[in-house]
């Protein structure tokens, strides 16, 4: 973790500098200023440095990962990444809906009408999928 907050601190510094030099390059045009880029820029540091600072006091508080190891495998930074459904039809119901509310705002708003029932149809199968049939708590 260490070496990614100095990859995120290194990145924060650049986006610094090209969002003051992206200031003062904006502001001496012949077209006026342009504010919007300025600030996403400097609001793209904020996170960059936000970031740095998780993983650089993350990385004192646990081991040093196989990342920090310079002479370190691939393999050793493996393991378990975590539990997924293994069968699972609540995505493409999500998907769907999803593609449905997209279209909505293309074509017309009435289409949300279908949208957000099949939304929270898959929404709620997904959460709750593991809370019926042979899987329940009692």
């Amino acid at each position: 973790m260490k070496e990614q907050g100095k990859i995120f601190a290194g990145l924060a510094v650049f986006v610094l500098i090209m969002a003051v030099v992206y200031g003062l390059w904006t502001t001496h045009s012949s077209h006026g200023t342009e504010a919007a880029g300025t600030t996403a820029l400097f609001l793209a540091f904020g996170l960059c440095a936000f970031i740095a600072f998780y993983l650089g006091f993350t990385a004192r508080r646990v081991d040093l990962g196989a990342g920090d190891n310079p002479e370190a495998e691939v393999a050793d930074d493996a393991g378990e990444l975590g539990f997924f459904a293994p069968h699972s039809w609540q995505p493409l119901s999500l998907a769907i809906g999803g593609a449905l509310a997209f279209c909505a705002v293309i074509f017309g708003w009435w289409l949300m009408f279908w949208a957000l029932p099949i939304i929270l149809i898959g929404l709620f199968g997904w959460v709750f999928e593991f809370y019926r049939g042979e899987n329940r708590t009692q």
